[in-house]
């Protein structure tokens, strides 16, 4: 094999780096895939954030916190 200070296995060293950063982009960096690295909201954390926020009275938090309660028991 050729070998100088810029050839490695056939290849310039930048396309070495190019593939490095397509690898590292890859697996390393964030991204929303179902069922990996993120879990989605269930949706009593969305009604306990709604709640939160103040986008439903305290009524209907716990009128629909016992309808999710009741679909969840009805569901196992």
């Amino acid at each position: 094999m050729f070998y100088d200070g810029y050839h490695f296995w056939g290849m310039h060293l930048i396309w070495w780096c190019i593939w490095l950063f397509f690898i590292f982009w890859i697996f390393a960096l964030p991204y929303r895939i179902p069922g990996q690295r993120y879990r989605s909201e269930s949706p009593l954390d969305i009604l306990k954030r709604r709640y939160a926020v103040g986008e439903i009275t305290s009524e209907e938090y716990n009128e629909r916190k016992k309808n999710i309660s009741s679909d969840i028991a009805k569901n196992k």
